[in-house]
This record gives C-alpha cells, structure tokens and sequence, in this order.
C-alpha cells in the first residue's frame, strides 16, 4: 500500500501548480480525482480511498504522517528519534507508535516546514532550534550530525482548552485548601516561582495560577516559545524571545525583553520559563515594585530552586554570594514546587515561603507539602497535599489586598 500511495502522490503533485498559492479544496479536488482513476486499475477500497485522501493530503499540505498525532488530543508528547522510530505519550504512558516517514528526506521537509513558519532557521551549522506549531505545541529540533541516528523531533503538546484549577483539584494534583490559598496569594500580588523537573507542569500550572490574575491589571509575558495561554486579561501583551540571524547577530534574548517590559507599564510580568542570566533581570524586576511576577524553573525541590537561582544569577553578574541571596529573599514570596511520580502523574509536592536571609542561609517557611500513603490497586500514589503546623509569616500583601 506504501508503493501505491506514493506513486499516487507523486501523480497528484505533478497535476497540481506548485508556483501558486492553492486552497485546500483545490488539492482535495486533484486527490480525489486521482484516486478515483487509480481505482479503476487497481481495486482500491473505500475505507482504503478515505484513508489515503487524507494521507496524501496531510504529506503535501500539512506535517505529513504527524498529523493525525497533531489532531488526536490525547498525545500529550510525540518523540521521533529518526524517519523510523517515534514514540508517543498517551495518558501518561510512552509506547513505540506505528507510523513511520517513508524517508528521512521526508522528515527533512517536515522540519523545515515547521520551523520556517516559527521564523526559524536549521540547519547542519545551527543543528538545535526551538519552534512552536500553529495550535502552540512546543517542539525542539536537534539535526545530525549532532544527533547521531538521524533527526530528533520532540513536540510538546497543549491542549485546546486550558486546564483550569478545578480539572487539577479533580486530577487530585492540588488540594482545594492549598488551591484557594494560592488564589489569595496571586490576587494579593505576591510573587511566585514555580519549580518541578521536566514534565512536571510547571507551565500547565503558571496558565492555572496566571487566571487569578484580576483582569484589569496590565500584564506582560515574556517566553523563549511562546505557550501560554493566558485567556481572562485584557490588557495583555506577549513577547517572544527571537534567535540570532546565519551570522549570529539581531537577536532579542530574555534579558533584553525583561529590560524593556519595564518601560511599558506592567502591573505585572509572568516570564515562562528562567534557565540562564535572566534570573537577576527577573528578579531586579520583582524587586522594582511589579509585585504579582511569576516564573518558571527546573530544580528538584523548593530550596534547590533558590540554589539553581544564586547559580543563574553568579553566571551573569559579578556579585557577592550574600548580596545574591539577599536579592532572592527580597524578591520572591512563595515558592511551588512540583513533581511528577512514579505512576507519572503530576502532584504539587510543596508550597513554601521565602522568608528572609538570616546568617548568610535564605530561610524557608514549609506551608504545604505532599505526604506518601501507598499505592491503590491501580498502582497509582496515593498520598494528600497537607498543611503544616507553620503559618504564612509574612502577611503584608494580604493585609494590604483587604483579603485578611
């Protein structure tokens, strides 16, 4: 059936004008056309007809094979290791996925067609880029000779409708006490940091904690790929990091985006994700009266967190250790860290409070933290985000919200 469906291919794209732009239709309408006289010579079945319109369709005008991954809402991650070898992650399992490219020529012109559309460049002198899809999946391309068995494709995937605090409540990801706390604290401006290690959720929970942001505040996000998906403000604005040119120049990094959101009247900046320098910019920012900022970034529980940021921060400034973790204490409020276990769901395990630097360590103020019961029958974790004996310590921005 490979045979037929690409000597049918090769047919439609010679009748087809190329040096035009064609509508959908158009080339549905030349599709159709030679199926129907391919299954006069060879008997071509109607389940087989529908299903070779739509890959034909899919390899000359969308991302070929990848569609129908693309289109099914529940792939949350599609991994191709190479034209032969992709896997999938499917209600949080990954299995190997049947489909395969017919060459790796073919997986060649899909990534291009990808990363021409995000504005992006690829190839073997710039072999790793960042792109996203028209429906905001991320994906990352990594090309040989860097990669050794043939391109690497990973897309992260979003869903269509944003999950919500309610579906993570639902999804026993959060408590509804730990939820309605966090709801407080966003309203009242307190800056937030989100940590957890890859897969985690840490933008699925940035979306979920940006919609308590009151809506008529005036907010700025600031991304390498843009993916979230803020939805109740108004007053939005979205920035997007742009990568540097063949020659290396033109390009606008994290830090030259945060230095200019503070020339345009945020109430609030939300940076997707901190991963380098930017961090002392992010939190110069915090510290500069944007009270309600919220980040993203990799670490392993709350106070590594704070140790990956003094290690971001010592990169790109030349400061003492001590002015550092003075500026984090001062900067960030509360942090939430997340992680994903071993049945691979994803649970909010701690909410902590940074509290100030007391002889040179930052002080940490454990408000909420996930406590392991076992496994059901199911072999899922069973366990309960519960509230400490301690108490939120600093009460200022409450107090100063009327929310007290």
């Amino acid at each position: 059936m490979n045979g037929l469906k690409q000597k049918l291919q090769e047919l439609v794209i010679s009748k087809i004008d190329l040096s035009r732009e064609l509508q959908d239709d158009e080339i549905l309408e030349v599709i159709d056309e030679i199926l129907l006289s391919g299954s006069r010579e060879n008997y071509i079945s109607m389940q087989d007809k529908r299903r070779l319109r739509k890959e034909i369709f899919n390899s000359i005008r969308r991302l070929d094979i990848l569609q129908e991954l693309i289109e099914d809402s529940s792939i949350t991650e599609i991994m191709i290791n190479g034209a032969r070898n992709i896997f999938i992650e499917q209600n949080g399992s990954i299995r190997p996925w049947k489909g395969q490219f017919e060459s790796e020529r073919k997986l060649e012109d899909v990534i291009q067609q990808i990363v021409s559309k995000s504005n992006r460049i690829i190839n073997e002198a710039s072999p790793i880029v960042d792109a996203r899809l028209s429906d905001g999946s991320r994906v990352n391309i990594v090309l040989p000779p860097v990669a050794m068995d043939g391109p690497v494709v990973t897309i992260r995937k979003f869903p269509e409708n944003p999950i919500t605090i309610r579906k993570l409540i639902e999804m026993e990801s959060i408590t509804e006490e730990a939820a309605n706390f966090l709801e407080k604290l966003v309203i009242a401006g307190y800056n937030i940091f989100i940590s957890g290690g890859t897969g985690s959720g840490k933008t699925t929970f940035l979306n979920v904690l940006s919609n308590f942001i009151p809506k008529e505040e005036r907010v700025i996000t600031i991304e390498d790929s843009a993916e979230l998906q803020i939805k109740n403000i108004p007053n939005l604005v979205k920035l997007e990091v742009r990568n540097g040119n063949v020659e290396g120049k033109n390009a606008v990094t994290i830090r030259d985006l945060i230095k200019s959101s503070l020339r345009m009247r945020p109430d609030r900046i939300v940076v997707g994700e901190v991963r380098d320098a930017a961090a002392i910019d992010m939190l110069q920012a915090m510290n500069s009266g944007h009270d309600g900022s919220l980040s993203t970034g990799h670490a392993n529980s709350a106070v590594d967190m704070l140790n990956r940021l003094e290690t971001l921060i010592l990169m790109g400034a030349d400061i003492p250790l001590m002015a550092v973790r003075k500026q984090i204490a001062s900067a960030i409020d509360i942090i939430v860290h997340l992680g994903r276990l071993r049945d691979k769901s994803r649970r909010v395990l701690e909410i902590a409070e940074v509290l100030d630097c007391i002889d040179g360590e930052i002080e940490v103020n454990k408000l909420f933290v996930f406590k392991e019961m076992g496994e059901d029958e199911n072999g899922r974790v069973t366990g309960r985000l519960q509230k400490t004996n301690n108490e939120l310590i600093n009460l200022s921005k409450l107090s100063k919200a009327g929310i007290l």
